[in-house]
């Protein structure tokens, strides 16, 4: 949902210290950040836990686009989850028990894709084709596997989130 007077992120230029292989994961990261900031900014604090025929709410798919970032940006290092980051996994979806509203969700994610540009510009494009394995069994994967499909599943989820945001609010 880019704006009418702005191009979408990746007709605006290349990102200042960003690899050049790794531009497309940084333009839709921030793209998906312009959507989510623009859908959320009105959303209805009371509708954020609500499913609509039972699929996941748009409190899930916030803390979700956060924690998947999270966690493949940390497989990508070379890293394994932490404990702190297996909770948050594990919290994904169940409403916290001090309600957060709409606009600290959505800055939690906003925040993580500042982590993420920032990664971004300190991956070595030598280092792309590096193995990398994912989760406790160690699924084969690379640093620009990773990378990208961080990028690929957050987009997904924005318009995930977009859908369940609309039909909630009857628009």
């Amino acid at each position: 949902m880019a704006t009418p007077t702005k191009p979408e992120v990746w007709l605006r230029g290349p990102l200042p210290g960003v690899p050049g292989l790794l531009q497309p994961v940084a333009h839709a990261l921030l793209q998906a950040q312009e959507e989510v900031e623009a859908l959320m900014q009105h959303f209805p604090r009371e509708l954020l836990w609500e499913k609509p025929a039972g699929v996941a709410s748009v409190g899930f798919h916030l803390q979700h686009l956060r924690g998947v970032l999270d966690r493949l940006f940390t497989y990508a290092r070379g890293e394994q989850l932490t404990e702190a980051q297996l909770q948050a996994l594990k919290a994904e979806g169940k409403p916290p028990e001090v309600q957060n509203n709409v606009q600290e969700l959505v800055q939690h994610f906003s925040r993580q894709v500042s982590v993420a540009l920032e990664q971004l510009r300190h991956t070595d494009a030598g280092q792309l084709q590096e193995p990398r394995g994912v989760g406790r069994a160690q699924l084969p994967s690379t640093v620009l596997g990773l990378l990208v499909h961080a990028a690929e599943h957050t987009q997904r989820h924005v318009g995930q989130l977009l859908v369940t945001a609309r039909v909630l609010q009857g628009t």
